[in-house]
């Protein structure tokens, strides 16, 4: 029987979710399966695998064949790695202890990567977000000087116009004022 390690989906539309299954080559995508060894959920970032690494290995160790894209989950999990590793004790370039302090390195460097990964995005941001606050604040203050002019000049065009109000007030008063100075004068 040829041996596959596949993803079979699950999830509702447009999002996926897939369990990573030993099955026959044979059967359908979705069908009947002999083993599940984990799953894979590419809709957060990044990716989250939850693997079985011991029955991946061993898996991978009888000879399954993975699919491409389990390939890769497969070798970002470190399970080719640690296939590899292994297969050095056997011939005897190193023993068991070596392999896994070489293994347990190489793991803690991927999550010093990954959290370096996660921290540049982080930052990236936070600074994307300093740059917008900066920005609307600009704006504001740009907003609020065109808002004062404004008003300034409004301002200005009220006193200019109770001025010439004023004076209108002060020419029609001078009239009445003259004509009735004169009107006692004449008699």
């Amino acid at each position: 029987m040829a041996t596959k390690i596949r993803l079979q989906r699950g999830g509702r539309k447009s999002y996926a979710f897939y369990r990573i299954v030993i099955a026959d080559a044979r059967a359908p995508r979705d069908g009947r399966f002999t083993e599940k060894i984990g799953t894979y959920n590419p809709n957060t970032n990044p990716a989250t695998v939850d693997l079985n690494f011991e029955r991946a290995l061993y898996w991978v160790e009888t000879g399954a064949q993975p699919t491409d894209t389990v390939r890769n989950i497969l070798s970002r999990e470190g399970v080719y790695l640690m296939k590899h590793l292994k297969g050095g004790v056997k011939k005897g370039a190193f023993d068991e202890a070596t392999a896994q302090k070489k293994f347990d390195a190489w793991k803690a460097d991927k999550q010093k990567g990954l959290e370096k990964v996660a921290a540049d995005e982080a930052k990236a941001k936070k600074d994307a977000a300093a740059a917008q606050l900066k920005a609307e604040k600009a704006q504001n203050e740009e907003q609020a000087k065109k808002v004062a002019e404004k008003k300034a000049a409004e301002a200005a065009a009220k006193a200019e116009a109770e001025a010439a109000a004023a004076a209108e007030a002060a020419a029609a008063e001078t009239p009445a004022e003259e004509a009735a100075a004169e009107a006692p004068a004449a008699e």
